[in-house]
């Protein structure tokens, strides 16, 4: 009789055993691919910093300039006032520079500039305009606004976390800051400097670009692994 009970458990065992060595096979096999996918870096991609705030404001042209305006392109913001010396002059450089190099940018979707102006008394539609034209920005790629004073703190100071407060003599302090929006309104690059690397700009720029190229279809996943695993520029 206990043979029989052996010889009858013996398959059972077998099974039980194959099933717990595939176990461990496919969990070392998906274990091997996360180490190599982590450390091989196929896939760079920026992180998902956090939501970039939404607005309401005006344009150089006077005319209506919401958040929603940019859906589904890729935006570099930063702020100024026209009658800002340092650091704004240098700040205003890096912009332009990054518009003159946008071409360079192998990208389906558009990708625009956005200064918001922090001083709506003095910089209404024809200030801002003259201003930007001084610095050759084109319109339609690069876009000034600004609003309430109130609503630009909330948007500025608040949405972006950038200081910036009026001084004695009718001037701002002003934390220089740059920040990459991508097309679903997600901050995905911040350079917190006034003359950051405009290489590095336009290397985001591409990442971006290329992440919304592969948003359909396997390598959709590929791009959802990366960001899973950090595989962010160094």
């Amino acid at each position: 009789m206990a043979a029989t009970v052996t010889k009858a458990g013996t398959p059972y065992k077998s099974s039980g055993m194959l099933i717990w060595r595939l176990f461990f096979g496919l969990f070392g096999l998906m274990a091997a691919g996360v180490i190599w996918f982590s450390t091989a870096r196929p896939i760079t991609v920026l992180p998902r910093i956090t939501l970039a705030p939404g607005f309401y404001l005006s344009d150089q042209n006077g005319e209506r300039f919401t958040s929603e305006d940019l859906r589904g392109q890729i935006v570099l913001y930063n702020f100024t006032y026209t009658n800002c010396t340092d650091p704004c002059v240098a700040t205003s450089q890096v912009m332009a520079e990054v518009q003159s190099r946008l071409l360079t940018v192998d990208a389906s979707v558009p990708l625009k500039l956005v200064t918001f102006s922090i001083d709506p008394d003095r910089d209404d539609a024809a200030q801002m305009a003259a201003y930007s034209t001084e610095l050759g920005a084109d319109g339609s790629v690069w876009h000034w606004a600004t609003g309430g004073a109130k609503q630009l703190k909330s948007v500025i100071g608040g949405g972006f976390g950038v200081f910036y407060d009026v001084r004695e003599d009718g001037r701002f302090k002003l934390d220089p800051a740059f920040f990459l929006v991508d097309g679903s309104g997600v901050i995905r690059a911040e350079y917190r400097t006034e003359e950051p690397d405009i290489d590095i700009i336009m290397r985001d720029f591409g990442l971006l670009a290329a992440e919304v190229d592969h948003s359909e279809g396997i390598y959709r996943f590929a791009y959802e692994a990366a960001h899973l695993f950090s595989c962010y520029p160094r």
